[in-house]
């Protein structure tokens, strides 16, 4: 995780890891916690883990992005790193109205990454280029 997220949903994270990798499921209380913290992508982001949604895509090079198959089967493309998805909702709810921290894809890829649930896929430099292209053409 990245310092830009506040300290709270950070800890909650790295908490849900923990406890993940002792008992191989996340506690009542951080649950709520997440709830709390994310809001109405909450559950939802549980889900797209739940179906192993989140792909994380990777170059020879190291570089990654994540993808994550939305609920309306629609691929998503997710920057951890700056906390950016392509999706309609991150742009009006998480930019635009300030009512979220992050859209559910963006909480599905920490999710996964904390409960080691995402799936993986070694793309050469010229694919990773296309799917982050792809991207932007979808917005522009």
């Amino acid at each position: 995780m990245d310092s830009t997220l506040p300290a709270v949903a950070e800890e909650l994270l790295k908490e849900i890891k923990k406890a993940f990798q002792e008992t191989s499921h996340v506690p009542d209380d951080l649950l709520l916690g997440l709830k709390f913290i994310f809001g109405p992508s909450a559950v939802p982001a549980l889900d797209l883990v739940d179906q192993r949604s989140v792909t994380r895509v990777v170059s020879p090079s190291g570089r990654t992005a994540y993808q994550v198959l939305g609920s309306s089967g629609k691929l998503y493309t997710c920057y951890s790193s700056c906390h950016f998805c392509t999706c309609p909702a991150f742009g009006f709810t998480v930019l635009q109205k300030s009512e979220s921290l992050l859209c559910k894809h963006i909480l599905a890829v920490y999710l996964s990454q904390a409960m080691g649930a995402c799936q993986e896929l070694t793309v050469s430099e010229e694919q990773l280029t296309s799917i982050l292209l792809a991207g932007e053409e979808d917005e522009g």
